[in-house]
């Protein structure tokens, strides 16, 4: 699709200044923006969209739980809002009143479909090849969303010691933003705090999924202990792991400790080729347990 190579376009023209490469998430990594953006943006228009307001208070926990506090921490808004719908349709007490949730086919045909970017300009496309009443809500709710985070979210700086790693990092490594979040916001957040200049690339949902961004800007010209994916989500893992770079985690609800640690040990370590090993090990299992799959109400 021409829209899907013009938005990569930045990511596959950019070429190695540097012998190292690192990728950093921002939402809830760089800036503590998923609470806010979660609970105060998404949760609302969810209820609001998807008629939900009988159970409000599960379709709350439900959403905040996936978004926030799991191993779905992170992931694309699509699949995210079909797992909040489906917990919530297995849940006794929304059973027990009779709610009807939505069973969302059309969205899951859109998520499965891989010749669409899941975002909005993605689901228009695919709208135009499958028109449905359903794909008109889903947009509804996802412009709403967009537009509630642009009104409310602003004034948030980076977590301590952000700025301090990027700026240490600035003529040693080619830094790119891996993200899953619209371009627009993840340009207006970096720019609105100066840190737009420390990385080469601003990329996210429109530019493709975040292990697409790491091989379309590295490109295979790094060594694999020379790239560093930056992330607080299992996802961000997992687009390291597919890349065959190594990752540092920033543990939800111990961002500045994280940091901290980042700034005055992590990137030392690999810069000097110490990180690969026991060190990411035992970082990775601390972050794993942060991550959990069953839901408080089920424990």
């Amino acid at each position: 699709m021409p829209e899907v190579h013009d938005a990569a376009r930045p990511l596959v023209e950019m070429q190695p200044q540097f012998d190292f490469f690192v990728g950093i998430d921002s939402d809830g990594c760089v800036f503590d923006t998923m609470e806010i953006k979660h609970k105060e943006c998404f949760c609302p228009n969810i209820i609001k969209h998807w008629g939900l307001q009988a159970v409000s208070k599960y379709a709350r926990e439900a959403a905040e739980f996936v978004n926030l506090y799991s191993k779905w921490r992170g992931i694309n808004r699509w699949p995210a809002l079909v797992k909040v719908l489906d917990l919530l349709r297995e849940r006794p007490e929304v059973i027990a009143r009779k709610v009807d949730i939505p069973q969302a086919p059309r969205i899951r045909q859109f998520i499965a479909d891989e010749g669409f970017p899941k975002s909005n300009d993605g689901l228009r496309a695919y709208m135009a090849a499958h028109p449905d009443p359903e794909l008109d809500r889903a947009l509804a709710w996802s412009l709403a969303v967009n537009a509630t985070i642009a009104d409310m979210v602003h004034g948030i700086p980076p977590f301590p010691y952000v700025r301090e790693s990027l700026e240490y990092l600035f003529d040693k490594a080619d830094m790119i933003v891996v993200s899953q979040t619209p371009n627009e916001a993840l340009e207006r957040e970096w720019k609105e705090h100066g840190l737009d200049r420390y990385v080469r690339v601003i990329a996210g949902q429109e530019r493709g999924k975040k292990s697409e961004h790491i091989a379309l800007a590295a490109k295979g010209q790094y060594a694999p202990d020379h790239m560093l994916m930056i992330g607080d989500a299992p996802g961000d893992l997992r687009a390291a792991r597919a890349n065959d770079a190594l990752f540092f985690p920033v543990n939800p609800g111990h961002e500045e400790e994280s940091w901290q640690r980042f700034y005055e040990e992590g990137l030392h370590k690999f810069l000097a080729g110490e990180y690969a090993g026991d060190y990411e090990t035992k970082l990775i299992a601390e972050f794993q347990r942060f991550m959990p799959e069953t839901p408080p109400w089920k424990r």
